[in-house]
C-alpha cells in the first residue's frame, strides 16, 4: 500500500477531493490537515477563498442551487447540483470557497458608482420581473446617478452616458432612435429631429441621440442670417414650405440657432448707400413679400437695407453721375416714360448737360459720357450724323457731340500712314482716326488734295497746314531716286518746288568709240504761280517728274558726246556738255536754263561731278598722259617748299638764341633776391624760437604745480568716500544677515507647528473615521482568535518553545492556574 498523502490547509484555504469509489467531489475546508486516502484524489488546491469587501462583486458561472437556508444542494448520488451554463452576482459576505465545476468569472470587481448629471444606458438580455416591472429582452433604459448600480445577471451596460451642458446661445440636436414620448409629453417618430436650447445640463434618454451640437451665430446690424426651409412646418402662427428663403436680421434675434427644419444658405451683408450713390436692384420683394420677376427697382442714398433672397444688385454700388460744365450724359430710353412734360418712346436719344447731378432712371440706359472736345485752331474732329449718314469735319473750336451725332474713323492708305508716322516724329502711339488728318507742308513746298465725292483736287503751298475733309485723300507722290535712278524709290506727300538738285551717272560713247561714264548734277526749280489754280495743278502733270528730267538729259548728253571725239571731250567736256542740255540761242551763247513745258521745271545749271572710263584700256592711256604732267608740278612745288623751310628755319634760331640770353639775365636777379630774404627769415625764425621755448617752460611749470595741488585734494576727497561707503555697506550687510536669520527662525517655527497641528488632525480624524468599536475589535483580534484555535484543538492550554529561548515557568505555571481557576 502507497503511504497517505498529507495537505495542511491553512484558514480561508480549501481543497476539492474526488472519491475514486464513488465518484463524488467534496469540498474541504482550512485550517485542517487532510491525510489523502489511496482512493481519493485532490483535483484542485490548496486555492483562497474568495473575499468579496464591501461595495464589491463577483461574478460566478455554474453556480451550485441552493435551498432557503441558503445551503448547497445535492442530488440522490450526493453530488452537488449546478446551474451549468448560467451566472451568478455574488456582493459582500464571508469569504467563500467554490463548489466543484463552479469557476470566477474576472476579478472581484468594486460596485459601479454612477456620478451626478450621468446616467449607465442598461439592456436586457434576457426576460425577468424586478420590483412588480417586468423586461423583456432587449428592453434599454437608464440607470441615473448619483447612485450606486447593482449589477445583475440578465442586464448588460451597453454604456455610460454623460450630461451635455448647453451653455448660452447653444442647442443640442435630438434624434429618435424609434417612437417614444418625450419629456415635454410630445410624441416623436423614429428617425424625427428636434433641438434643445434650455441653458444648463442635459442628460439624453435612452430613445434619443445627440447628433451634434450647434453654436448660435450672432447678428449685428451689418450681417443678415439667409435660411430656406427643408421641409414644410409650422412655427407659431407662421407656416414655412419646403424651399422657402428669407432673412433673418439683429432685429429678429441678437443671436440665432436655425432649427433642424432651415438650411443655412449664407450670409448677406448689408448695403449702404450715401448721399452719393444708389443702385438697382433686380427682382425685388413686393409688399406681399413675393418676388417681382422681371422688375428693377431704382433704390438712392442715403439707405441701409439688406438684399431679400431673390434679389440682386444689377451693376453693384454705383456713384452718382457728377456732370461739370463741359460734360454730358447720351442717354437711351429702354421702355416708354415720361418724365416731367416729355415724353420719351423706347429707343428715344436725348442728352443731359452739366453741371448738374445725374442718377438715371430705370426705364433709362446711359450709352456714354461724353466730353466737349477741346480743339485747337489747327485740330479739328470728323463728326457723322447716325440718322443721315452725312460726315462732316469741325476744325478749331471746342464742340460737344449732339444725341444723333458720333465721332467718324477716316481710314488711309497704309503708306499714307506712314509718311504720316514720319513726319510727325513727336506724335506718341498710332494717329487717333477720329481726329482730322492734318500735314505740315515745308516752306516752298507743294500738296496736292484730290476730294472723291467732288471729283476735283486743290493745290496747297507750304508753309500751310493742310488739313484733310471727310471725301478728301492726298496724292502720294513716287519718285526716282539712286544712282543711276530707279523708279518707284522716294515716295512722297508734298512736292518741293526747289531750288533743288539731282544727281544721275550717265554712260556716254565718243565717236571714237571711247565709253565714258559721267556723273552729272542739275540743279532745279519750279516757275508756278500760285495764285493761278490751273498753273499750280501743272506741276502734278508729271507723277515722276526726277525720272523725266534725268531721262531727257541723259539723252541729249548721249547725243552731243556722240559726235565729238574722245580728246576734244576731254579738253571740252563742260562746254559740250552745257550746250547739250541748254542749246545756244541766236548769238551763238549758252543759254542759261531749260524749261519742261508740261510741268514749268527750269534746269538752271549742270554739273559734271566725275568723268570715269568705262574701258580699261581708255583708263590706262588717260593715266599715262596725265602722270608727267603731275609729276613736273610736284617738283617744282617740292622745290619751292624746301626753300621756304631754310629761310624760316634761320629766322627762328636767331630768335631763340636771343630770348636764352635774355632768360639768363633775369635769373641772376631773381637768385640775388632770393638769398636776401633767407637771410631775414633766418634771423625772425632764430629770435622767435628761443622766446617760445622760454615762455613755455614758465607755462608748463606753473600747469604742473597746480596740477599737483589738485591731485591731492581730489585724493583726500576719494579716500573719505569710499571709507564712508565701505563703513556703510557694512552695517547694511549686518543688519540683512540678522533680519534673515530672524525671518528663518520664525519660518521654523511657524513650519514646526503646523506639521503638529497636521499630525494631529491627522490622527484625530484616523480615530474618528475608524471608531472607537473597530479600535476594540482591532486590539482584541489577536487574542480571540488564539482562545479560538485553541478551543477548537480541545487543549486547555499550550506552551512552545524551540529550546533557545528561556522561559519564565513561575509566571506561566501562575498563568496557567489563574486559567484554570477562571474556567472552574
Amino acid at each position: 500500500m502507497a503511504q497517505a498523502s498529507v495537505y495542511r490547509i491553512k484558514p480561508y484555504q480549501y481543497i476539492h477531493v474526488s472519491d475514486n469509489n464513488t465518484g463524488i467531489t467534496r469540498v474541504e475546508l482550512g485550517p485542517q490537515t487532510f491525510t489523502r486516502q489511496d482512493h481519493e484524489k485532490v483535483i484542485a488546491g490548496p486555492e483562497a477563498m474568495i473575499i468579496i469587501p464591501p461595495r464589491h462583486y463577483a461574478i460566478v458561472q455554474n453556480p451550485v442551487v441552493r435551498d432557503d437556508k441558503g445551503q448547497a444542494v445535492k442530488d440522490k448520488h450526493n453530488n452537488y447540483v449546478l446551474r451549468r451554463g448560467d451566472e451568478e452576482i455574488r456582493f459582500s459576505q464571508p469569504p467563500f470557497a467554490l463548489y466543484p465545476d463552479e469557476k470566477l468569472i474576472g476579478k472581484v470587481t468594486p460596485l459601479t458608482i454612477v456620478a451626478a448629471d450621468s446616467a449607465l444606458r442598461l439592456r436586457a438580455i434576457r426576460d425577468f420581473t424586478h420590483d412588480k416591472s417586468k423586461f423583456t429582452a432587449g428592453d434599454e433604459w437608464l440607470f441615473k446617478g448619483p447612485d450606486t448600480y447593482i449589477p445583475r445577471v440578465e442586464v448588460q451596460v451597453v454604456e455610460i452616458i454623460r450630461a451635455i451642458i448647453i451653455g448660452q446661445h447653444e442647442a443640442i440636436r435630438l434624434r429618435a432612435r424609434r417612437e417614444f414620448t418625450d419629456r415635454n409629453k410630445q410624441v416623436r417618430k423614429a428617425g424625427e429631429e428636434w433641438l434643445i436650447r434650455e441653458v444648463g445640463s442635459f442628460l439624453p434618454d435612452v430613445d434619443e441621440e445627440v447628433v451634434e451640437t450647434d453654436k448660435g451665430i450672432v447678428l449685428t446690424d451689418k450681417k443678415a442670417l439667409h435660411l430656406r426651409a427643408v421641409r414644410t412646418y409650422t412655427e407659431g402662427s407662421v407656416t414655412r414650405r419646403a424651399g422657402e428663403e428669407w432673412l433673418v436680421t439683429s432685429a429678429d434675434a441678437q443671436v440665432y440657432i436655425p432649427d433642424v427644419n432651415e438650411e443655412i444658405v449664407g450670409t448677406i451683408p448689408i448695403t449702404v448707400l450715401n448721399n452719393r450713390q444708389y443702385c438697382v436692384v433686380l427682382d425685388p420683394i413686393g409688399s406681399d413679400g413675393k418676388p417681382q420677376l422681371g422688375k428693377r427697382d431704382l433704390r438712392k442714398g442715403e439707405a441701409v437695407f439688406f438684399l431679400r433672397p431673390g434679389e440682386k444688385l444689377e451693376s453693384g454700388i454705383q456713384n452718382v453721375h457728377v456732370l461739370s460744365e463741359d460734360e454730358s450724359l447720351l442717354l437711351r430710353a429702354k421702355e416708354e416714360f415720361i418724365e416731367g412734360k416729355t415724353r420719351h418712346s423706347p429707343g428715344d436719344r436725348w442728352m443731359i448737360y452739366g453741371p448738374c447731378d445725374f442718377v438715371p432712371p430705370v426705364e433709362v440706359e446711359i450709352i456714354e459720357k461724353r466730353r466737349s472736345i477741346p480743339l485747337h485752331e489747327s485740330e479739328g474732329i470728323y463728326v457723322r450724323d447716325i440718322q443721315t449718314g452725312r460726315i462732316r469735319s469741325v476744325i478749331g473750336t471746342s464742340y460737344m457731340l449732339k444725341p444723333n451725332e458720333e465721332l467718324w474713323e477716316k481710314d488711309l492708305p497704309e503708306i499714307v500712314e506712314q509718311l504720316l508716322a514720319k513726319e510727325s516724329t513727336g506724335a506718341v502711339g498710332k494717329r487717333d482716326r477720329t481726329r482730322v488728318v492734318t500735314l505740315r507742308a515745308p516752306a516752298n513746298s507743294a500738296v496736292q488734295v484730290f476730294d472723291y465725292k467732288e471729283k476735283k483736287s486743290r493745290i496747297v503751298f507750304g508753309p500751310e497746314l493742310v488739313a484733310l475733309g471727310p471725301d478728301e485723300h492726298f496724292t502720294v507722290l513716287s519718285l526716282s531716286g539712286g544712282k543711276p535712278k530707279q523708279p518707284h524709290q522716294i515716295k512722297a506727300l508734298y512736292l518741293l518746288l526747289g531750288p533743288e538738285f539731282s544727281t544721275d551717272v550717265v554712260t556716254v560713247e565718243t565717236s571714237d568709240h571711247a565709253r565714258l561714264q559721267l556723273k552729272l548734277s542739275y540743279n532745279w526749280v519750279f516757275s508756278v504761280d500760285k495764285t493761278n489754280e490751273e498753273d499750280a495743278k501743272r506741276i502734278f502733270q508729271v507723277p515722276d517728274f526726277v525720272g523725266d528730267l534725268c531721262k531727257a538729259i541723259a539723252s541729249q548728253v548721249r547725243a552731243a558726246v556722240a559726235s565729238e571725239p574722245f580728246d576734244n571731250f576731254h579738253k571740252y567736256s563742260a562746254r559740250i556738255i552745257r550746250v547739250a542740255v541748254f542749246g545756244k540761242d541766236e548769238h551763238d551763247k549758252i543759254r542759261d536754263e531749260y524749261i519742261f513745258s508740261s510741268n514749268g521745271l527750269r534746269i538752271t545749271n549742270v554739273d559734271i561731278q566725275s568723268v570715269e572710263p568705262v574701258d580699261q584700256r581708255t583708263r590706262d592711256s588717260l593715266q599715262k598722259s596725265v602722270q608727267p604732267a603731275i609729276e613736273i608740278t610736284t617738283k617744282s612745288q617740292e622745290a619751292a617748299a624746301s626753300h621756304e623751310a631754310s629761310r624760316l628755319e634761320q629766322e627762328a634760331k636767331g630768335l631763340l638764341d636771343r630770348q636764352k640770353i635774355s632768360d639768363e639775365s633775369e635769373s641772376e636777379k631773381a637768385r640775388q633776391h632770393l638769398l636776401t630774404l633767407q637771410s631775414q627769415c633766418a634771423t625772425v625764425e632764430s629770435t622767435g624760437q628761443a622766446t617760445a621755448e622760454a615762455k613755455a617752460r614758465a607755462d608748463a611749470a606753473f600747469i604742473a604745480g597746480e596740477a599737483a595741488v589738485k591731485q591731492a585734494q581730489l585724493k583726500a576727497n576719494a579716500t573719505a568716500i569710499s571709507s564712508s561707503s565701505e563703513l556703510e555697506m557694512i552695517i547694511k550687510r549686518q543688519n540683512a544677515e540678522i533680519e534673515h536669520q530672524k525671518k528663518l527662525d520664525e519660518l521654523e517655527l511657524l513650519k514646526t507647528a503646523k506639521l503638529a497641528e497636521i499630525e494631529s488632525g491627522k490622527f484625530k480624524k484616523i480615530v474618528t473615521a475608524i471608531g472607537p468599536e473597530t479600535i476594540q475589535a482591532i486590539a482584541q483580534a489577536g487574542p480571540e482568535m488564539q482562545t479560538k484555535l485553541l478551543q477548537s484543538l480541545g487543549l486547555k492550554s499550550l506552551l512552545i518553545t524551540d529550546g533557545n529561548s528561556p522561559i519564565n515557568l513561575f509566571n506561566t505555571a501562575k498563568g496557567l492556574i489563574a486559567g484554570q481557576q477562571q474556567q472552574e
